[in-house]
């Protein structure tokens, strides 16, 4: 199986949407509704009262429309990974670990901000990776500023991510202060628009579930939570130790474009734990760059049959975890 999805053929999208079915069957069969933990931003709050205005509360609609998301954020970021050649060929691994990946736990597949979050980023990330071949960027970083503040509506501490856009300039471009301020106020913007929305409807009340943010310090007991956490970090690591030596065969952008998405990893993983209640549904934050190290970890392995036994133990855990745990 691994052998169709290293080719960059266009009919691999057919199997990877029954491949999608497989792994997330299971929360088809068990439908949950939507995250609502009191961490969501105030764009999600609106977003989901309209859908359950629209089409009621019923859990499969959620449960599919998430599922929809995921399969959908896998195409775009694998046609950004091939736009980039960040793999010497064209290849839908990336695309296959990410729904692979997000199937070890069950709240990555529950509608939630994060994933909303996640559709943004995607566009985010596309934009980082222009960063570089631009004479002046100032409408890019300001762009891109603008949708890390629309991101925050829905999930606010998601705004931590304004540090991979900073770092990313530094690694993408020289130091320019003037485009620094310019990211700063598109992150203020949407803000600033929203709270004048609000002032002038006359529901400013809802102007404090703006900045929802908060400091935890969680304890995980959830051995699920564990194994989903650990297979994830694991393939980051391995990903990145295999990376090694083609990195440094690569032009410089794609080396530059690694090294973005290492920082995406790190603030990912951070961004959790400044929820008001910590979840762990908010790391699928992080298993969307992450699929890209578990993808080179396919691409590397040279042998189809070690790469399809190391595919089939992840998806055999998957299966374990969903129906006999």
């Amino acid at each position: 199986m691994i052998r169709f999805f290293r080719s960059g053929n266009p009919l691999t999208v057919l199997l990877l949407l029954l491949y999608t079915l497989l792994v997330k069957f299971y929360y088809l069969l068990h439908p949950s509704t939507f995250l609502a933990d009191g961490s969501e931003g105030l764009l999600y709050h609106l977003l989901v009262q309209w859908l359950q205005s629209v089409v009621g509360a019923g859990p499969l609609f959620f449960t599919s429309l998430s599922v929809l998301l995921l399969l959908l954020q896998s195409l775009f970021f694998t046609r950004i990974v091939n736009h980039h050649r960040l793999f010497s060929k064209p290849t839908y691994l990336p695309a296959m670990c990410y729904l692979l990946f997000t199937s070890l736990l069950e709240g990555w597949n529950v509608f939630s901000p994060a994933l909303l979050v996640n559709l943004i980023m995607l566009w985010v990330f596309s934009s980082i990776t222009e960063l570089y071949t631009r004479t002046s960027a100032r409408d890019v970083v300001f762009n891109i500023g603008f949708a890390l503040g629309v991101c925050g509506l829905f999930y606010f501490p998601s705004v931590i991510f304004c540090l991979l856009l900073l770092v990313s300039m530094l690694i993408m471009r020289a130091f320019r202060l003037a485009e620094w301020i310019i990211a700063v106020l598109g992150l203020i913007c949407p803000i600033y628009l929203m709270g004048t929305y609000l002032f002038l409807t006359n529901q400013m009340g809802l102007l404090i579930k703006i900045p929802n943010i908060g400091l935890v310090q969680p304890f995980i007991s959830d051995y699920k939570v564990w194994g989903a956490f650990i297979t994830c970090l694991f393939f980051f690591v391995l990903g990145w130790l295999l990376l090694q030596r083609p990195l440094k065969k690569m032009l410089i952008q794609g080396r530059k474009i690694w090294a973005a998405l290492i920082i995406y990893v790190l603030v990912a993983i951070l961004v959790p734990f400044f929820n008001i209640h910590f979840s762990p549904s908010y790391w699928v934050l992080a298993v969307l760059p992450i699929s890209m190290f578990a993808g080179n970890v396919f691409w590397s392995i040279t042998s189809d049959t070690f790469a399809n036994i190391i595919h089939i133990l992840v998806l055999g855990y998957v299966i374990v975890m969903q129906y006999f745990s």
